[in-house]
């Protein structure tokens, strides 16, 4: 028996005493691999850790194993989830095929076919009750997905929460059905904003998000006081990630027109990620890193503390950001980064700001 069969043995083993015919299994791909280590004396003599990965990922293509969506890793190269549900257990009965042509006028079931692993009678039960719902969809009302999903699958956040319901993220893509088949309408959730005294909603240009609690209802106050970087007439409350759900609420609220949006958040790969995703995801507004903001927390580096722990440190988003900033501003940056350290936008105070404002 070659290398990587003994070790694809060994996990197939180990997940099959894991596997439950009913309901999936969360592991941990680190004690996993430790049972492993300990059961191979020669374990890192024949590198098995590279095998230990091909197997996982072999597991992953046959759906035993799906990877939790967290950004949580197990810190070896290559790298693998830190977390993985163990898929419920193959059963030998598979879909009558009469069912199954039955629906077959609406459905293709040719991914089903290819990985019959997926099919489980909750499953069909999905397809029945998505069948039944396309052949009045005409005649249905666009509702938010939540409520869909609800209607359908018997949870709102089945479609959306992909560590709560692995089997639920896929499911459209598996039966080759659109959202919009579906008539559906993803909302923007409301977010707390604050519009400068004396301005009309006809009024605002220049739009300052930012990240934190704190910041907000300072900005708010050296808005008033018409000492806030960029003069906007509105100030919205980001709530960390939150963000990213809520901008497009922004545009049921006032009228289409080419805006000016700038961002300042916590100086921490988090706060990164933020602005580049939300730059990345609406490339048709003007997003703009709020760099006077920014440089004004550079100046508190003195205040600096640790990274708060379980943060992603994405290298892409990382170099995207120091990208705005001086040679000079970015040699500051890399040192936070390379010490595992940030600057949180709370240095930034009605005090602390009187330092610029004097100068």
């Amino acid at each position: 028996m070659s290398k990587i069969d003994i070790i694809e043995t060994r996990v197939r083993g180990f997940i099959a005493d894991i596997q439950h015919p009913k309901q999936k299994k969360k592991i941990n791909i680190n004690d996993l691999e430790l049972q492993l280590r300990r059961l191979l004396d020669d374990y890192f003599d024949m590198d098995g850790y590279s095998l230990f990965y091909q197997a996982i990922q072999t597991l992953q293509e046959e759906g035993q194993l799906t990877p939790l969506k967290n950004n949580q890793y197990n810190g070896r190269t290559p790298a693998l989830s830190l977390f993985y549900w163990v898929n419920i257990k193959v059963q030998d009965t598979k879909w009558d095929r009469l069912e199954m042509m039955k629906l077959s006028d609406r459905f293709d079931f040719t991914y089903y076919e290819n990985h019959p692993e997926w099919q489980t009678e909750e499953e069909l039960n999905r397809i029945k009750n998505l069948y039944t719902f396309l052949q009045s969809s005409q005649i249905r009302e666009i509702v938010s997905l939540e409520e869909r999903s609800l209607e359908l699958f018997g949870h709102e956040k089945f479609l959306l929460d992909s560590d709560q319901f692995p089997e639920g993220k896929g499911f459209l893509t598996r039966i080759g059905v659109s959202e919009e088949q579906l008539k559906v309408v993803n909302y923007g959730e409301p977010f707390v904003f604050w519009m400068k005294q004396g301005k009309e909603i006809k009024d605002i240009q220049r739009v300052l998000i930012v990240e934190n609690l704190s910041f907000f209802h300072t900005a708010i106050h050296l808005l008033e006081n018409n000492q806030l970087d960029y003069e906007p007439e509105l100030i919205i409350y980001g709530e960390g990630t939150k963000i990213e759900r809520s901008f497009s609420f922004f545009f049921r609220m006032f009228p289409p027109k080419n805006y000016l949006f700038y961002y300042a958040g916590d100086l921490d790969a988090s706060g990164y990620g933020i602005l580049i995703r939300l730059m990345g995801k609406y490339p048709e507004c003007c997003i703009e890193p709020a760099l006077k903001i920014y440089r004004k927390m550079l100046e508190c580096l003195d205040q600096k503390n640790d990274q708060k722990t379980g943060q992603t440190q994405n290298l892409k988003y990382r170099d995207a950001f120091f990208h705005y900033f001086t040679e000079e501003e970015q040699v500051l940056l890399q040192q936070l980064w390379d010490e595992n350290k940030r600057i949180p936008q709370e240095v930034l105070t009605i005090e602390t700001w009187r330092r610029w404002t004097h100068e």
